[in-house]
């Protein structure tokens, strides 16, 4: 299979739904024009990072969605939509997710598994922590869905990859942090070289979705990017400003690069489910 992805770097006002399912819009029907059957949306971009108390306000329950985002699930009859946002639960818990749209329809993609407290983060105030990493079977293939500091966590896209996902897609709210003089933003270069690592150790597409702007005296740096198997840069975003790239997703890319290099396909996670059960067992603190 042969298709093409687009990742929509965009800007978000905290707490303005209506608003910003309007700016997701423009850009849906600008990746369409550039013939991308999949658009992938930053963190919480539906509603901004810093909602807070507003969360409740601006969730969306996948089986009564709100009117505001009727046009993007009627678009996504043209195109298969990735966007992040705040999602109330059956049990009506309060989660950083990732909606997929996809055939007029809208679904919970992934809840975020390792919402940060530390540092200026705090989401765990205000989300539930996701409790399943499930790839989501998408008409283009096994998504593996990740939101921000979830991709710092080795094993969760490990997981996708040996659950069929051939496609790693991380929606991002990364704020930029100044550590002195660099030709190059840090945090670019940090966050570029763990993504290479990744396509190439998963021998798997790595998609990254940035977000740009500024709340709260917080700068979110985009940078945006999308991986190739072999972990190559195939386009990366602007920094700072609002941008769409679109690159070509190809299974034949896939099977050179786990043909030529056999690491994942001869990697045994029973082997590693058996190791770190022995390693949790001897260190396993009283």
């Amino acid at each position: 299979m042969r298709f093409k992805i687009a990742v929509a770097q965009v800007d978000a006002a905290v707490g303005n739904l209506s608003g910003n399912v309007k700016r997701h819009v423009a850009f849906v029907k600008k990746a369409i024009k550039q013939k991308a059957q999949i658009v992938v949306f930053p963190e919480l971009s539906l509603t901004g990072y810093s909602v807070r108390d507003l969360n409740w306000d601006v969730a969306v329950n996948v089986v009564s969605p709100k009117p505001e985002i009727a046009e993007l699930i009627r678009l996504s009859r043209s195109v298969t939509i990735i966007a992040g946002g705040v999602e109330e639960a059956e049990n009506f818990g309060i989660y950083n997710s990732a909606f997929v749209f996809e055939d007029g329809k809208i679904y919970s993609g992934h809840r975020k598994i390792y919402p940060p407290t530390y540092g200026m983060f705090e989401e765990m105030r205000y989300f539930n922590q996701g409790k399943s990493v499930v790839p989501f079977s998408s008409k283009y293939g096994k998504l593996g869905i990740l939101i921000c500091e979830d991709l710092w966590h080795l094993s969760l896209p490990y997981i996708h990859a040996h659950s069929g996902a051939t496609i790693i897609i991380a929606l991002a709210a990364s704020p930029a942090r100044l550590s002195g003089p660099h030709e190059k933003l840090s945090n670019a270069v940090v966050n570029s070289e763990h993504h290479k690592t990744y396509a190439r150790l998963l021998s798997s597409y790595l998609v990254f979705s940035n977000r740009v702007g500024i709340e709260d005296g917080v700068s979110f740096w985009g940078g945006s990017e999308i991986i190739t198997p072999s972990g190559n840069v195939a386009v990366t975003a602007k920094l700072f400003d609002e941008d769409m790239i679109v690159a070509d997703v190809d299974d034949e890319e896939i099977r050179r690069a786990r043909r030529f290099s056999r690491h994942f396909v001869d990697d045994s996670p029973d082997f590693t489910i058996e190791q770190l059960q022995n390693a949790v067992k001897k260190h396993r603190i009283p």
